[in-house]
């Protein structure tokens, strides 16, 4: 696998989920201590830099969430944010983690706002500018913003990979179903250095 036809994108590594404090922390941080998540990103980020192109894509939203939409046509999760005050901009939760602050090596997907970070973002228009075939995922949640986007990139036309130990789900039954049960079905489920492995550079 060709590392320059190869991206890694890292999914909603902000302290509303990673941090004693973020909004949704508590629910998280189980599987984040079980998956030792976040020591496994900056891992994988910091190998990967330079060999292939690595993304954050955070999620973020207004500080009213006005550009939410109407809040009657909200699904669960989107209500929860809201709830919870999460992803607000300007503030402490919405920013990246210090363990995966961008450098001048990375790209910053700004727009998400769905759980498919393709969707309201310009995802797919830099994938293609760089001319990018294979994409690992990670990040949060796994069987929710992750595998969203995975699938998405499937149907795009990518071949798509599943960093395991980089990801976290709020529970390890979800997290267990997509890495043997759905993933399969659209591509391989990797630890990142076995990933890494695999890049020809």
């Amino acid at each position: 696998m060709k590392a320059k036809e190869t991206a890694i994108v890292f999914i909603e590594f902000q302290n509303d989920f990673c941090k004693e404090g973020g909004a949704l922390y508590e629910g998280v941080k189980e599987q984040i201590k079980a998956q030792n998540t976040i020591a496994n990103a900056a891992d994988c980020l910091r190998k990967a830099r330079g060999r292939c192109l690595t993304l954050l894509v955070p999620i973020v939203f207004e500080p009213e969430y006005c550009d939410m939409g109407c809040e009657g046509v909200l699904g669960p999760i989107h209500q929860n944010v809201v709830k919870t005050r999460a992803f607000r901009k300007g503030t402490w939760g919405a920013e990246i983690i210090d363990e995966l602050k961008p450098t001048d090596q990375d790209i910053v997907i700004e727009g998400k706002r769905t759980l498919d970070a393709f969707h309201s973002s310009n995802l797919d228009f830099i994938l293609r500018v760089y001319g990018i075939k294979n994409v690992a995922f990670c990040g949060f949640l796994t069987n929710v913003c992750v595998e969203g986007t995975a699938r998405s990139a499937y149907d795009k036309g990518y071949r798509v990979f599943l960093l395991k130990d980089c990801c976290a789900a709020l529970s390890a039954e979800e997290q267990k179903y997509v890495e043997e049960k759905f993933f399969p079905y659209i591509g391989e489920v990797l630890t990142h250095d076995e990933f890494l492995a695999r890049l020809e550079d």
